[in-house]
């Protein structure tokens, strides 16, 4: 059962804030009833629910995991004639839209949906979500240079800050290091790096909150299950 305002926006009917107005206008009914009251709440799966005289019904919703190869973008369409992370969908997936984006040249785990409350609870600071990634840099990376990521560094006036950030394996010429974000800003791991002018030369992402990776192939993608999608809104 879901509220009625809900139902509403899943449908595309109006925001729920509108949706509550259509509803006090007694522009909805529900089984043939006008509903005014906001509390009330719907079956999706057996009630009838009109607006203005029209059946609506609330969108599929889709969550998909998706490992995203390097070389290709984020967007729907490039005016470049770009590979998209949307030729490796089905055509009836393409309603859904990235949650969050990585970059042209990185790859690893992203998500697809089609409802706005997962992605805004995913991406926004106030959740703090963490994103684990593992980058390959070219040069040394020493554990002071960590520290200080993980304390905040200032970069083209903006401040950037890991949760934390571990060497994974290192030497003068190659290192790789995993580091966890909770915010996420534009290209905030290859900023890090560049702030001591170490270049990245890999940049993958391999966890989004509990969700990791795991045995995805590259260019692959699955659906999430209930549980994990539960996991991550919690």
């Amino acid at each position: 059962m879901v509220r009625l305002q809900k139902y509403l926006a899943d449908a595309g009917v109006a925001s729920r804030r509108a949706g509550e107005r259509l509803i006090l206008d007694g522009l909805v009914r529900v089984n043939g009833h006008i509903v005014r009251l906001l509390g009330t709440k719907v079956d999706p799966d057996h009630d009838e629910v009109m607006v203005d005289g029209k059946i609506v019904r609330a969108k599929n919703k889709i969550y998909i995991a998706l490992n995203k190869p390097p070389g290709c973008l984020c967007s729907h369409k490039d005016e470049h004639d770009r590979p998209t992370i949307y030729d490796l969908l089905p055509n009836e997936w393409q309603i859904a839209h990235s949650v969050g984006r990585l970059d042209f040249n990185s790859e690893g785990l992203i998500f697809l949906t089609n409802d706005g409350q997962f992605a805004l609870h995913l991406t926004h600071p106030r959740y703090g979500v963490r994103k684990k990634y593992l980058a390959t840099v070219e040069g040394e990376v020493t554990r002071p240079m960590l520290a200080q990521f993980v304390s905040g560094i200032w970069h083209a006036g903006e401040k950037l800050q890991a949760e934390r950030a571990v060497i994974v394996s290192g030497g003068r010429s190659r290192s790789v290091v995993e580091l966890e974000l909770s915010e996420g800003k534009n290209r905030e791991v290859r900023r890090l790096f560049e702030s001591q002018n170490l270049p990245v030369k890999r940049l993958q992402r391999i966890q989004i909150g509990k969700i990791k990776l795991g045995e995805l192939r590259l260019g692959k993608w699955r659906t999430l299950t209930a549980a994990e999608i539960k996991t991550l809104l919690s």
